[in-house]
């Protein structure tokens, strides 16, 4: 497969046997966990005996769900970059440009400076704020409360 869509359905594959290799590991970690012995202390209530009570197979369990927790860490993290791969970051400073031409109500009419000119988003904001305010619409008024 050559081209964009076939490396896009390649990283979307990818993803997806990621994602289930990361919920098989999840899975088993939770297994793993509840199969070691308490503690006690929780909840006031120790373990006198269990299912697994040697100590072999206590640590067996612990590496085991060391090996899990780093496996859980990969598979984050690569899920994490391959969910980001394909975007491209965009600045909202840029799409600053004046809005359609359509005049509201009470909106400040003057003169706009072309992107690339020194018309900035503060340069913008400056200049709104320094052009007097319209007049009032004749006709009756809506009382507004101060």
């Amino acid at each position: 497969m050559s081209g964009g869509a076939g490396r896009s359905d390649q990283a979307g594959f990818m993803q997806t046997v990621i994602v289930v290799i990361h919920l098989m590991v999840v899975a088993a970690m939770v297994g793993v966990v509840l199969l070691q012995k308490s503690e006690g202390g929780g909840l006031g209530v120790g373990s006198t005996g269990g299912f697994l009570s040697s100590r072999g197979t206590a640590n067996i369990l612990t590496r085991t769900t060391a090996v899990l927790a780093g496996a859980f860490f990969a598979t984050s993290l690569l899920l994490s970059v391959l969910a980001g791969w394909d975007r491209k970051p965009h600045s909202i400073i840029e799409q600053t440009q004046a809005p359609p031409a359509q005049q509201t109500p009470g909106a400040p009419t003057g003169p706009v400076t072309p992107p690339g000119q020194g018309g900035g988003l503060l340069d913008t904001l400056r200049r709104n704020e320094q052009q007097p305010p319209a007049p009032p619409a004749p006709g009756p008024q809506v009382p507004r409360p101060e």
